[in-house]
């Protein structure tokens, strides 16, 4: 979109976590105001016309209409927690959220690296994405503990989602992207 060019990259105007998303990664998106980014995005476009905020939290009608649903369904990256994300982002300030953000995404490209076999990617992106960091690291641990160096990959797959999504659903979080029907 002329004109629309965001400084960062890694946490959205409207409350994705760029950083942990499948199409980011294999650098198939800028983000939005990257370069190309999202031509048609509506939220890219009120932002222009609201002096080019740089979240939408920043507006004063923000959460508007553009917000309502928004967490129903996802695209290729969970859309479920954009309004408790920015909510974090007011409470904690940008540079911790970046910080902790940072920190997912490291441990996002550690678990692509080990435990991904092909068939995990998506898997292991919407549970970083949903889970808290601390929760996040003490199923690493969990992982850790049970995976053994003679394991080919698709066992060390097979442990770490299951250790993912027993978590998970403790938390009442399902680990699949939420489709439009």
């Amino acid at each position: 979109m002329k004109g629309f060019i965001r400084q960062d990259h890694l946490f959205s105007l409207c409350g994705l976590n760029c950083a942990l998303c499948t199409m980011k990664i294999d650098n198939y998106c800028p983000g939005c105001g990257g370069g190309a980014g999202n031509q048609g995005c509506a939220i890219a476009r009120c932002s222009l016309k609201h002096g080019g905020l740089d979240y939408c939290f920043k507006c004063g009608e923000y959460p508007c209409d553009k917000y309502k649903g928004i967490e129903e369904y996802d695209s290729f990256i969970s859309h479920r927690h954009q309004l408790l994300d920015m909510e974090k982002v007011q409470n904690i300030g940008i540079e911790l959220y970046h910080k902790q953000l940072f920190e997912k995404a490291d441990i996002l490209m550690y678990l692509l690296k080990n435990y991904n076999d092909g068939r995990r990617k998506t898997l292991f992106c919407i549970a970083v994405n949903l889970l808290e960091l601390d929760d996040i690291k003490a199923i690493i641990q969990k992982i850790e503990s049970r995976v053994l160096f003679s394991m080919t990959i698709k066992e060390k797959a097979i442990i770490a989602a299951e250790q993912f999504e027993d978590a998970a659903m403790q938390k009442g979080i399902i680990l699949k992207l939420n489709k439009k029907p």
